[in-house]
């Protein structure tokens, strides 16, 4: 696959990677957007790298100055989000990222919006493209390529994202149907060890695309792609803003999506753009909090786009599957299998998820 910029001027292209004490990972990921990045293009790209560090303690800030000088770094004194980190880089750029399309109704307090600390390009040098990438994500060679070149060919798309795998090469679903009262239910409520959950779990009804069209090299549309690989064009993000701060991490991807296409643009999967994504180690350091904010992300998202009944429904399977977790989590306290502390911790997310239902939706 060969991009060739239609103008012949370099086309450019902005990569933006939130990191949170993920040193070894963001310098994978560093080292394959500046070495596999550039494959595939004609004449090779402007490649604009902005990493945004949310307050690491593990020297990912340092690795980035001293083995990656060519990259722009913001060095954040907290941990700010996701959401408004990947934000900071988009107005550091150069983009206004006000949402312009008006919601039925925000139910948590408005987002905040943060101020670059470097001064933003000038609007001329807006990037045509911009990459949002995990620092867990690392791009394989023509990657970049491959999902320019179909945004080159497809000016109904706003958004676009890659065939994600594991570490160790298994399948990642990358790309979700909007999420729908089935898909809860079949999350929250205990179907592992069924006959045929494994096949519920990779269906539609839980928001899969077929693994047919991940196959083959055809893209296809979607209604969300994963926040792990995102790469959005410059007028989608002019119309419509940068992403969402109500959601501190998680939904983000989904409402910026749908934002997308209430605003008239188009989301596809690209299956011949391989990404390796190694999941959330960064999630994973602190669980519960992980936990809490998926779901109240999650409570956020169907209380600013779906109806009443919808919420209803998602909060009635919710309160259902956290009292079964509660009288399990008790019984493996009770045989000894975990500690009254890690009890406390989680009884205290599932108390912090109910509350956040009861306030979203009170």
């Amino acid at each position: 696959m060969t991009v060739d910029s239609k103008s012949q001027q370099p086309l450019h292209i902005a990569v933006i990677v939130v990191s949170y004490n993920t040193c070894d990972l963001l310098r994978t990921c560093l080292q394959s957007i500046y070495e596999a990045g550039p494959v595939g293009f004609t004449p090779a790209p402007k490649l604009t790298v902005i990493v945004i560090d949310n307050a690491s303690h593990d020297g990912s800030p340092q690795m980035v100055a001293a083995d990656f000088p060519q990259a722009t770094l913001i060095a954040l004194d907290q941990n700010i989000g996701f959401t408004a980190a990947n934000n900071r880089a988009l107005t550091h750029l150069g983009f206004d990222v006000r949402q312009e399309t008006s919601p039925r109704r925000h139910l948590a307090t408005s987002p905040r919006r943060h101020v670059a600390t470097l001064p933003p390009f000038p609007h001329s040098l807006l990037p045509d493209y911009t990459l949002l990438l995990n620092p867990d994500a690392q791009l394989a060679a023509g990657a970049l390529a491959n999902m320019v070149d179909f945004m080159e060919r497809t000016p109904a798309a706003g958004m676009c994202g890659a065939r994600l795998q594991y570490g160790d090469g298994a399948f990642q679903h990358g790309a979700f149907h909007f999420p729908t009262l089935m898909q809860a239910a079949i999350d929250l409520l205990p179907i592992a060890g069924i006959r045929g959950a494994q096949r519920l779990y990779d269906s539609r009804l839980n928001g899969r695309y077929p693994m047919a069209r991940w196959r083959g090299d055809k893209p296809f549309p979607v209604d969300f792609v994963l926040g792990a690989t995102m790469l959005a064009r410059r007028a989608a993000i002019e119309q419509v803003g940068g992403l969402d701060e109500g959601f501190f991490m998680y939904c983000e991807e989904m409402d910026w999506c749908l934002r997308m296409a209430q605003a008239g643009w188009q989301t596809y999967a690209v299956p011949g753009a391989r990404v390796i994504h190694h999941e959330a180690r960064s999630s994973r350091q602190i669980r519960w909090t992980s936990f809490v904010r998926l779901w109240q992300s999650r409570l956020r998202f169907y209380g600013k786009h779906y109806s009443v009944g919808a919420q209803f429904g998602l909060r009635a399977f919710l309160h259902l599957s956290l009292r079964q977790r509660t009288r399990a989590a008790q019984r493996r306290f009770a045989r000894g299998e975990i500690t009254g502390q890690e009890l406390a911790e989680e009884l205290a997310a599932y108390r912090a998820i109910l509350k956040e239902g009861e306030s979203v939706n009170g």
